[in-house]
C-alpha cells in the first residue's frame, strides 16, 4: 500500500485564495472512497498506488474545470512493499521513539 502526499496549485487565477479549489477537490475525494486526510499544506492519500494516481489525475483536472488555465500538481509517494504501511503508523513510530 502506498502513502501519497499531493497538492494541486492553480496558477494565474487572479486570487491568492485557493480554498474553494481545495474544497472541490475534497468533494471529489469524498466521493472516490479513497482514504484521505486534509493537511494545511496538502492532502495525504492511502491505498494501492495505481488507484491513488488515478484519483490524483482527476483532482488535477478540478481547477481546469473551474476556469484555471494552468495547474501545478506536486506529488510525494511512499510506496513500501516489504510490509503494510499507513500514515498513522509512521506517526506512531516516531512518537514511540520520542517517548524512550
Amino acid at each position: 500500500m502506498a502513502i501519497v502526499q499531493f497538492s494541486v496549485v492553480p496558477l494565474g487565477t487572479g486570487s491568492t485564495s485557493l480554498s474553494h479549489y481545495v474544497a472541490q477537490i475534497h468533494r471529489l475525494l469524498q466521493d472516490s472512497g479513497v482514504k484521505h486526510q486534509l493537511t494545511p499544506m496538502g492532502t495525504i492519500l492511502e491505498g494501492p498506488l495505481e488507484e491513488l494516481l488515478a484519483v490524483i489525475r482527476r483532482c488535477h483536472e478540478v481547477p481546469f474545470d473551474q476556469g484555471a488555465q494552468r495547474v501545478m500538481t506536486l506529488i510525494n509517494i511512499d510506496d513500501r512493499r516489504d510490509k503494510p504501511a499507513t500514515a498513522q503508523a509512521k506517526v506512531d513510530s516516531v512518537r514511540a521513539k520520542l517517548s524512550t
